[in-house]
């Protein structure tokens, strides 16, 4: 707990330091392409019991000029995640699971605020689950609704509500908040 307060601290201060810069406007003439750099940590709540467990991820993205005005997506992510389900809570344990996903997110504006943007993202991808005598592998959905924080055109935060399923356990949501780097 005391390793996500520290995060949350360090984002914290970035938001103030770097909150006086407005992000640039989407419309500029840039290549049409943009890059993005990013780390979340989250606590999953498992069902049953609400028991909090860690979840790490860092990805990239690229989104594409010419998909904003898709209605399903305009950034295609990549990413690992590192779940523990053993006793410890965000220690390691080992029983965790490892989750290699590829994504499509809608990133779309708020009205009223360009430096709030709100996005969904839907990945699917392969959980190995380990801790048992063998390696069980099986299939990974996660479904996310979020928002960004733009501190500048490169820096930014997200916050995130994931419902997550893999195909033999049930179902569980995780709450991320994490920091992209764009380029």
């Amino acid at each position: 707990m005391a390793t996500i307060r520290i995060a949350s601290l360090i984002l914290l201060a970035g938001a103030i330091a770097f909150g006086q810069t407005a992000p640039a406007s989407s419309d500029g003439g840039d290549s049409g392409t943009s890059n993005d750099l990013f780390v979340m940590f989250g606590s999953d709540l498992v069902r049953p019991g609400l028991l909090p467990k860690a979840n790490y991820n860092i990805g990239l993205g690229q989104t594409f000029k010419f998909l904003k005005k898709d209605p399903i997506g305009d950034e295609i992510t990549f990413a690992y995640t590192y779940e523990n389900a053993g006793s410890h809570g965000f220690l390691h344990s080992d029983f965790e699971s490892h989750t290699e996903a590829l994504g499509l997110m809608k990133n779309f504006g708020i009205p009223g605020t360009k430096r709030v943007t709100g996005y969904t993202w839907i990945q699917g991808g392969i959980t190995s689950l380990t801790g048992t005598r063998s390696c069980r592998i099986d299939i990974y959905d996660g479904e996310s609704l979020g928002a960004i924080i733009h501190f500048n055109d490169h820096h930014s935060m997200w916050i995130q509500e994931t419902y997550n399923k893999i195909a033999s356990l049930p179902w569980y949501t995780t709450v991320s908040i994490g920091y992209t780097r764009s380029w």
